[in-house]
């Protein structure tokens, strides 16, 4: 597409958007009594309109039916996770039984390495990129420990080749085959956090099994982000958080997949609670762990049914939108963003950035400013942009295809051009 910098332009391409109306199902949040740019729903997306009536309704059965809500409500919670089902296979491109929503993010994660991080001999290693979002080194690090391992030793980081900002699938690949024999997990980002690059699932996930090695990902950043098809790609485990461009409120509840020929392996180490329990013996009481089957049987405790309310609203706007629409619309968006960004700082002097997010990306351009970055990014909070800014000079963007539109990357273009 030739893209044109003008507001005529912008227009036009939110006139031809089949997934306009959207915008109209959240709440924009607003700056100086006008609506924000609101470019952030990598760290946190906004609230679906939807919600409050979702989150009402089981307030609504809480205060009518107290316990007997459980069985009685117009959504049983004792059922609740499954009426998730539907929607998080539908977005991690699974079967049903490979997916559960519970907890949160890295409690997952470090449920998910009891199971699938198993050293032994001279299989212990982890392979992972370098610069993960600091929750991932945390697990990793807490886990090789639990093992009796040290991290700089146990833990392979990847980083870029020198002068560059992402890594290189090939680079992995090669990695992974040379330390074949050590491995015993590879652990990636599906979209690094920083840098915004979209790590290829299938090629690492492919190059993990060959080397012997399990392959899981933490997913926070690509799921409701890219088109997802881990059961199809052959992923072992993922794990993501709901609140980000899944849009299911702050600290919002967590998504599990785990593969269909794990998930039915009862032999399968794992920390068991009672909701993971079968349930059809679940109030029985006794003794004996009986897993659920599929990756609901990685349950531990109730479901969190206030949370996962908001949740389940969320899940049914992107079944209406539908994953492949959002997708291609993202790819516009940001790649109309990065030609906006590009034509500001050729007219703009002050403007000193260098873009480190490669083709190979989701919902999310990141640039890496000059001595004035803090300067752009007060500049840019101040006329009611809302962008991220990342220690020590990254101004991460987020323009996603739910609620954002061309007009609002042309109206950040010329408060860039105007700094």
């Amino acid at each position: 597409m030739q893209w044109e910098n003008t507001e005529e332009f912008a227009s036009k391409l939110d006139a031809q958007d089949e997934l306009s109306s959207f915008r109209g199902e959240f709440y924009i949040p607003k700056v100086n009594g006008k609506e924000s740019i609101y470019f952030t729903g990598n760290s946190l997306g906004l609230q679906p309109k939807s919600a409050r009536a979702a989150l009402e309704q089981e307030m609504k059965d809480w205060e009518d039916l107290g316990v007997e809500g459980h069985f009685h409500g117009k959504n049983p919670w004792f059922y609740y996770h499954k009426f998730l089902t539907e929607g998080a296979a539908y977005i991690a491109g699974a079967k049903p039984i490979e997916v559960v929503v519970m907890n949160n993010l890295t409690v997952n994660l470090h449920f998910m390495m009891v199971s699938f991080y198993r050293p032994a001999g001279k299989r212990y290693k982890i392979l992972m990129e370098g610069g993960a979002f600091p929750s991932d080194m945390y697990a990793m690090e807490s886990q090789v420990k639990f093992h009796g391992y040290e991290y700089d030793d146990a833990v392979i980081e990847m980083t870029p080749r020198a002068g560059e900002h992402h890594l290189r699938t090939e680079d992995i690949v090669q990695t992974i085959h040379e330390h074949g024999d050590e491995i015993a997990l590879v652990m990636f980002s599906g979209v690094q956090y920083y840098t915004g690059q979209a790590f290829d699932i299938p090629a690492i996930t492919k190059a993990a099994h060959d080397a012997g090695a399990l392959c899981g990902f933490d997913l926070a950043h690509a799921a409701g982000n890219l088109q997802l098809k881990l059961h199809d790609w052959d992923v072992d485990f993922g794990v993501w958080c709901s609140y980000k461009y899944l849009n299911s409120g702050p600290g919002g509840v967590s998504g599990v997949f785990v593969h269909e020929r794990h998930a039915n392996n009862p032999e399968l180490p794992r920390f068991a609670g009672w909701w993971g329990h079968k349930e059809d013996d679940r109030f029985q009481m006794k003794r004996g762990y009986i897993p659920e089957p599929g990756a609901a049987g990685w349950q531990l405790s109730n479901a969190p049914v206030l949370s996962m309310s908001v949740h389940k609203a969320s899940l049914k706007l992107f079944q209406q939108a539908g994953m492949e629409r959002l997708v291609e619309k993202g790819r516009k968006l940001n790649a109309y963003l990065e030609f906006v960004v590009r034509e500001a700082g050729r007219s703009n002097d002050r403007l000193q950035f260098d873009i480190i997010t490669p083709e190979e990306r989701g919902c999310q351009l990141s640039v890496l400013t000059g001595a004035n970055g803090k300067e752009l990014f007060d500049h840019l909070t101040g006329e009611g942009v809302i962008v991220d800014w990342r220690e020590p000079n990254v101004i991460r963007m987020a323009p996603v295809p739910m609620y954002n539109s061309f007009m609002d990357v042309y109206q950040f273009g010329e408060l860039l051009r105007n700094f």
